[in-house]
């Protein structure tokens, strides 16, 4: 018995009316207010998938990680306290906050909240998108998936392997080291790279169909506030099949997932494949950069940032 999926992710936030219309609007998440300070935001029939707190910082606040069953959620425990990890359980209170039935907490060696938890709580209402869309990938495949940028990667892996139970489902080593990793039938719940730092680099949400990828292009490009990015668009589709949407250095990914469910394998992907994947993941490094430092460019040639219009990767020259 171990992790299922992701479940829930929380998020810091400097201002909460950016993200009401950012979760809402761009994402086609369906808002749920809270209170003053915090917002929850549903995509399927459970009562909430990403919690965003208004704290003036910026970042993952937490992670909320689904088992089985409470024999689950205390074997979890068991390992981790075997492995010298130290456990909390969740109090009652918490648990509402999170709408499920129970939950412990504990760290990750980079010092990530991580949340367990089994029983969350459906909806009684059907979900209503913020926008109009086909609706997000979930159920037994989780909310979607996160990378995180670590300052070394070996400990966190093997945290995250041994003790939790992740499966390796791809690598590769240049330019720098990246590890994908899996919990069920999605290709991967969490990548970790290596690049000198500790930080969030982003999260994924999946949609059903390409249309509602592109309109979240189309959108983006109204909004001077935003720089979007499209990756992964393939010869002969008018529309996006990936789409990375910044806000106020919030980076999320919109996704389609066109091609077959991945297995665990020991080697890395395929040259192609592992080429396209590399030049998406720089470009969106280069996103973060230049949020940061407003200069830099995706890729050689390609239009600035910010603004300055959107920065393509073709598909099929990248070699997918």
């Amino acid at each position: 018995m171990g992790i299922d999926a992701l479940g829930y992710i929380g998020v810091r936030a400097r201002d909460l009316d950016d993200w009401a219309g950012y979760g809402s609007n761009f994402l086609g998440l369906q808002r749920i207010d809270k209170s003053r300070s915090t917002l929850a935001f549903r995509m399927d029939d459970r009562k909430q998938r990403l919690m965003v707190d208004a704290d003036g910082g910026q970042g993952i606040s937490f992670f909320g990680w689904e088992v089985a069953d409470a024999a689950a959620l205390a074997a979890l425990a068991g390992r981790l306290e075997a492995a010298g990890t130290r456990v909390a359980r969740g109090s009652r209170a918490l648990a509402g906050e999170r709408h499920v039935a129970d939950l412990i907490v504990f760290n990750d060696p980079a010092g990530n909240r991580l949340e367990a938890f089994y029983g969350a709580e459906t909806a009684s209402e059907p979900f209503k998108p913020g926008r109009i869309i086909s609706g997000f990938r979930t159920g037994p495949l989780g909310m979607g998936h996160v990378v995180m940028h670590f300052e070394r990667i070996a400990e966190v892996m093997s945290f995250y392997a041994d003790v939790l139970g992740f499966k390796l489902s791809d690598y590769w080593l240049r330019p720098f080291p990246a590890y994908f990793f899996h919990v069920n039938p999605r290709h991967h719940s969490i990548a970790f790279v290596e690049s000198g730092t500790n930080m969030i680099h982003h999260m994924m949400v999946e949609l059903y169909s390409f249309d509602d990828v592109g309109q979240g292009y189309d959108i983006a490009l109204g909004e001077p506030r935003v720089a979007a990015i499209v990756v992964g668009q393939r010869k002969g589709r008018l529309q996006p099949d990936r789409l990375v949407i910044v806000l106020n250095g919030a980076v999320v990914l919109l996704f389609l997932d066109i091609s077959k469910r991945a297995e665990a394998k020991e080697g890395g992907v395929a040259g192609g494949e592992q080429y396209c994947l590399v030049k998406i993941l720089h470009c969106m490094v280069n996103v973060l950069r230049a949020w940061e430092e407003d200069h830099a460019s995706c890729d050689q040639g390609s239009n600035k940032l910010l603004g300055r219009g959107p920065v393509l990767l073709d598909h099929d020259r990248a070699g997918g």
